[in-house]
């Protein structure tokens, strides 16, 4: 056979097996920023069958720029234990710490890695799967697709719990509002770094029947202030949507 014949082969087969074992999930979670990343990777520790979408090829979200480009990244001493958990170095300046956003986003991909949950990477979720008034799962595509301004036909994964860590767009959140007129987006307020913070977290819910939001979507669904470039926040938002949605799924 030839090497090339086989190189292809293989990615095929391996790739189709990931694809077939990720249609029918305990959770399902969109976007990879560091609230996603980090929720997915604590439900897939714990064993529940997690995939996670990013229309991206890379995963990390905002986290790779920092602050307008510079790599470094700032947060409190609320979150320093996450940081320590994933292995993230940090040192200490007045109240605050600040850290590499390379180190941080390449930790929370390892970690996710190294989980056993399913990662699908240039694919999004152009859609949601609503059953029996409950979120059930995603319609997925590729990335590309739009872009393109093709017409192709998606497919579904189907889950006990939908996660929407999509960022400022809350892009899940959006598909529900559509056929929900109860569901309102107020969209993010003006910058407020502490209200924004603390209210990240404090917005992260669930916010219909199997569908958690978090992370910046959880601001712009609830009209908080932006948080600015801070990322322990977001790492706690992450928590409480793994919490949110292992309860969630062990209750479904």
């Amino acid at each position: 056979m030839a090497l090339e014949k086989r190189i292809s082969e293989l990615i095929i087969e391996e790739y189709f097996k990931m694809l077939k074992d990720s249609l029918d999930v305990d959770a399902v979670v969109v976007g990879g920023g560091p609230s996603g990343l980090y929720a997915a990777y604590k439900l897939a520790k714990d064993g529940y069958k997690t995939v996670l979408l990013d229309r991206r090829l890379s995963l990390g979200g905002g986290i790779w720029g920092g602050g307008m480009f510079f790599n470094v990244i700032t947060f409190s001493e609320n979150s320093k234990r996450i940081f320590d958990e994933i292995g993230v170095r940090s040192e200490k300046r007045g109240d605050l710490y600040v850290a590499s956003a390379v180190e941080l986003a390449g930790a929370l991909i390892y970690r996710l890695s190294q989980s056993g949950a399913k990662i699908l990477n240039g694919i999004y979720a152009e859609d949601i799967v609503l059953k029996d008034d409950e979120v059930r799962g995603v319609v997925m595509n590729w990335s590309t697709v739009p872009i393109a301004n093709l017409m192709v036909d998606p497919l579904m994964i189907t889950s006990k719990v939908v996660i929407d860590a999509t960022g400022h767009p809350a892009e899940v959140v959006k598909h529900l509002a559509r056929r929900k007129t109860e569901i309102v987006i107020q969209g993010e307020g003006a910058m407020d770094v502490e209200v924004g913070d603390d209210g990240t977290v404090r917005n992260t819910r669930e916010i219909y029947p199997g569908l958690v939001v978090c992370g910046m979507a959880a601001n712009g669904v609830s009209g908080t202030p932006r948080m600015g470039p801070t990322f322990g926040g977001m790492l706690l938002s992450g928590e409480k949507a793994y919490t949110i949605a292992k309860e969630r799924i062990e209750n479904h």
